[in-house]
This record gives C-alpha cells, sequence and structure tokens, in this order.
C-alpha cells in the first residue's frame, strides 16, 4: 500500500502539539518497511483558490507557513488520486479538517480533505463522496466547505455515548452509502491512550477495513489523510491498524 510523504513533515513549523517534533517519525517508524512511501508534492495556487478565499491563502503566507500547508494539501491530492485505484494514505502534516474558506483554527491552515475531493470533482473524477471524520473533534472546515456542495456526505461520529455506539454508527453509515469515493479524516486522538480515551487500536483496523468493504462494493475508491493524534508512543501503530484495514487485510 502506498502512502504519501515527505521528510519536510518532520519539520517543526509552529509550537503546537501537531506540529511537535517527533510526531510525524514516530509514525514513519511503525510504517516503513511495510508500505511503500511516495514523496508528497505541493498543491498548486489554483487547488488552493479552489477552495480557500485569496485573503485566506495571503493570511497563511504572511504567518509563513504556506509552503508546510500547501505541501500537506497536496499530499492529500495525490493520496485521493491513488485512491481511486488502490487504498492510500497521506502521513501529512499541518493537518486540515478545522480550516473554512476564509478561515482557520485548530491547528490547521489549509483544509487538506477539501482541496482533494474538490481537486477530482473538478476533473469529473468522482461523482459522490462520504467522509468519515473519526477525529476526537468535530471537522467543522469539513463540513462548512463540503456540505453545500452537495455531493458529499459527512459522518463525525464523536458525539456517542460509547464505544460500541461509536462502531455501529460507522457501521451503519458505510453500509448505506452509495459514495464512489470513500474518505478519511483519521484523527487518532480519540484513542484510549490519547486525549479522548474512547477507541482502541483494532478499532481503527475494523474502520479501515469497513471504508475498504463500502468502496469495494460501489466499484470505487477509498483513502485517508493524517489529521489528529499527539501520544507519539501509540500513534505510529494506531495509523498502521488503521492502514492495514484500509488495505483490506484480515
Amino acid at each position: 500500500m502506498k502512502v504519501v510523504y515527505h521528510e519536510d513533515f518532520n519539520q517543526v513549523y509552529t509550537s503546537d502539539p501537531a506540529a511537535r517534533d517527533g510526531r510525524i517519525e514516530a509514525v514513519h517508524a511503525v510504517l516503513k518497511g511495510k508500505v511503500s512511501f511516495v514523496t508528497a508534492v505541493p498543491a498548486s495556487r489554483e487547488d488552493i483558490l479552489r477552495v480557500h478565499t485569496q485573503e485566506h491563502a495571503e493570511y497563511v503566507e504572511r504567518k509563513r507557513l504556506y509552503d508546510i500547508a500547501a505541501l500537506a494539501a497536496g499530499g492529500a491530492i495525490q493520496a485521493a488520486e491513488i485512491g481511486l485505484t488502490e487504498p492510500c494514505f497521506a502521513l501529512i502534516r499541518p493537518p486540515g479538517h478545522h480550516a473554512s474558506a476564509d478561515n482557520a483554527w485548530g491547528f490547521c491552515y489549509f483544509n487538506n480533505m477539501a482541496i482533494a475531493l474538490e481537486r477530482l470533482k473538478a476533473e469529473g473524477k468522482i461523482r459522490k463522496a462520504f467522509i468519515l471524520d473519526f477525529d476526537l473533534h468535530f471537522g467543522d472546515g469539513n463540513v462548512n466547505i463540503l456540505n453545500p456542495k452537495g455531493y458529499v456526505t459527512i459522518l463525525n461520529p464523536g458525539h456517542t455515548r460509547s464505544r460500541e455506539e461509536y462502531l455501529r454508527t460507522v457501521e451503519k453509515a458505510l453500509a448505506l452509502t452509495d459514495a464512489d469515493i470513500i474518505a478519511a479524516s483519521a484523527g487518532f486522538d480519540n484513542h484510549e491512550d490519547d486525549w479522548g480515551g474512547l477507541l482502541k487500536t483494532k478499532d481503527y483496523t475494523h474502520m479501515g477495513r469497513l471504508m475498504n468493504e463500502a468502496a469495494r462494493r460501489n466499484q470505487g475508491g477509498c483513502f485517508g489523510i493524517l489529521e489528529g493524534g499527539y501520544n507519539h508512543v501509540v500513534l505510529g501503530h494506531n495509523v498502521l491498524a488503521f492502514v492495514e484495514g484500509l488495505r483490506g487485510d484480515q
């Protein structure tokens, strides 16, 4: 399975937890030898402005974060394009699901998922998309940008009261979708050893496998992009668990 990655994602570009030293390296170390790495390339200005306002792009430039944010968005595009024909994951940062068209918060700058899906839609490569956003935090940027488009269904299962209800909600939604691209805003901060304290490592394998099954049923594709996840001790193992499920491992 291919994983989109770039050494520049290792750099500490701000002081927030998503940019912390060693976070991406911890994932890379676990995945090394188990996946094929593909080098990320930056998103074009056209790709970014398809989703974000010129004013917001200039704001990110003033913060001197444009290059790393564009590289993350480009990695998401690559994962989406590869995902059309085989499961793929983007090991990228900064995350993106809290970025709206003209503002961003929560360690995000550009909305990587929206930029990727809007690129596929503009090129006529997809008809419908389904996003499973299993990050601990509600992906308001994904919703703000993509809900009005009409071709995207977004599931944020974090409001559920128990692990069992959470997984049942995911199972039901993926069983019903007819989308031809199944995408994950893959935040691992709801793990039992991370901020949320709810999910087990095997649950990420399960959700990845459900995505794979939905994609095959719909004769479409699937991919995931990294959002949150802040315990470096478990993050790599949780990403690997998801990758194994996404590629259909039994």
